[in-house]
């Protein structure tokens, strides 16, 4: 979440304000923030969505898209004033980083994660609304995306979603529910989804220091694929399943325990598979974690420093590098990302230094595919910064940030 009261959109001021049918204002209906009419509804499973498009030859689609130029999406929220009115589409160039806008896939609301299929041919986003939903947008090289239709997650502000790596399967995790579904995709339909085939709330251990329940935060499949972990704020839990891969339901094996009040958000696993590392929302400290893959056994070491001093930095996510040798974590409080070396073949961080992040609020943090650039998406400034990731781990800023409307996920392709 965006911390308990004092930062960023709280969910569940927020989501209490849409139920109650306030009449909030969307702004910025491009990916460049351009003003855009009110904000769509959510889609309705098989109805088309036009996509709107920015003037200028990257609209025209990847066949004409020169080499060095690579789609990007933008989650938003589409509920706030100053957000967007969908998914942002736009492009970035591999060599300098520069961002270009080139429209919006209206329809879709509040969009605040992406997730891209394992074929590249499907885009996932939640709906992150009190009647919490996830929608699947089918994309076409021709830049004339189609929105599939929603299905309900059972469960209120999803926050996150991830796809099940043999693409049968979308994970997605209600933050205000403290719950976590799975819909089935169907690939004989571009990638649209099914009727939610489990839901499984997260109702022990009971809610940590100052929480009101259990608060879902992320959900993600474990590198080899066997297990399914569920990362929980509100009881400072993180759960780990089996996913039945024919009947689409979760079997819980065991669950890791972080101290009272840790507030875990955001679980990375090292590419190793052995070890994961956590960001600690509430307490402002970052935690390594050995993994079992065998028995999905996580079991949390110490909590570290965020390099971000005395207070609460509020972290939100790591990124470790494809070789496994850096992690990068940012700090919304702070406008900071930390920089650590990974040690010991992954079972060990040292803290390096923090490098400001290049605007206000970092929620969201990617790599490009080939690892050379790391976005960060700045939900209070409104912008996103992109870095150039060196051999050494180093991070140089790259340009000046590109303007978005709340974004507050970034997805380069």
């Amino acid at each position: 979440m965006d911390s308990r009261a004092r930062t960023g959109t709280d969910r569940r001021r927020f989501l209490r304000t849409v139920a109650a049918g306030a009449a909030l204002t969307a702004a910025g209906g491009s990916l460049g923030g351009a003003a855009a009419p009110a904000t769509p509804a959510q889609a309705e499973p098989g109805r088309a969505t036009p996509v709107r498009t920015a003037p200028g030859p990257a609209a025209s689609g990847a066949r004409t898209r020169p080499p060095a130029v690579r789609p990007l999406f933008l989650g938003t929220y589409t509920s706030v004033a100053g957000g967007g009115t969908g998914v942002g589409l736009g492009t970035y160039d591999t060599a300098c980083g520069r961002i270009t806008a080139t429209g919006v896939i209206d329809g879709v609301g509040d969009p605040s994660y992406l997730a891209l299929s394992p074929c590249g041919r499907t885009l996932y986003t939640v709906n992150e609304r009190q009647q919490g939903a996830v929608t699947a947008v089918a994309l076409r090289a021709d830049g004339r995306h189609r929105v599939l239709g929603s299905r309900p997650t059972g469960g209120a502000g999803p926050c996150h979603l991830s796809v099940h790596p043999g693409g049968r399967w979308l994970l997605s995790a209600n933050y205000l529910s403290g719950s976590v579904a799975v819909h089935p995709v169907d690939p004989a339909r571009d990638g649209a989804l099914g009727e939610r085939t489990d839901l499984v709330a997260h109702t022990a251990p009971p809610p940590g220091p100052g929480q009101d329940g259990p608060h879902a935060h992320q959900i993600v499949t474990s590198p080899d694929g066997r297990h399914v972990l569920a990362v929980d704020l509100g009881n400072d839990t993180v759960y780990t399943y089996r996913l039945d891969t024919t009947a689409g339901k979760l079997t819980q094996v065991s669950y890791a325990s972080l101290r009272p009040g840790a507030g875990p958000r955001h679980l990375t696993f090292h590419p190793s598979g052995r070890y994961a590392y956590l960001a600690n929302e509430v307490d402002n400290t970052a935690v390594v974690c050995a993994y079992d893959p065998a028995t999905g056994t996580l079991r949390p070491g110490a909590p570290q420093s965020t390099g971000t001093g005395p207070g609460t930095s509020y972290p939100a996510q790591f990124l470790v590098t494809r070789d496994g040798a850096f992690a990068y974590l940012a700090n919304r409080g702070h406008n900071s990302l930390t920089r650590y070396a990974v040690e010991a073949a992954g079972a060990r961080l040292r803290l390096l230094d923090t490098v400001p992040s290049g605007g206000d609020f970092p929620r969201h943090l990617a790599f490009s595919p080939d690892g050379r650039l790391l976005f960060a998406a700045h939900q209070r400034s409104g912008s996103v910064t992109v870095f150039a990731v060196g051999a050494r781990g180093g991070l140089r800023r790259l340009g000046e940030p590109f303007p978005a409307p709340v974004p507050v996920c970034v997805l380069p392709l």
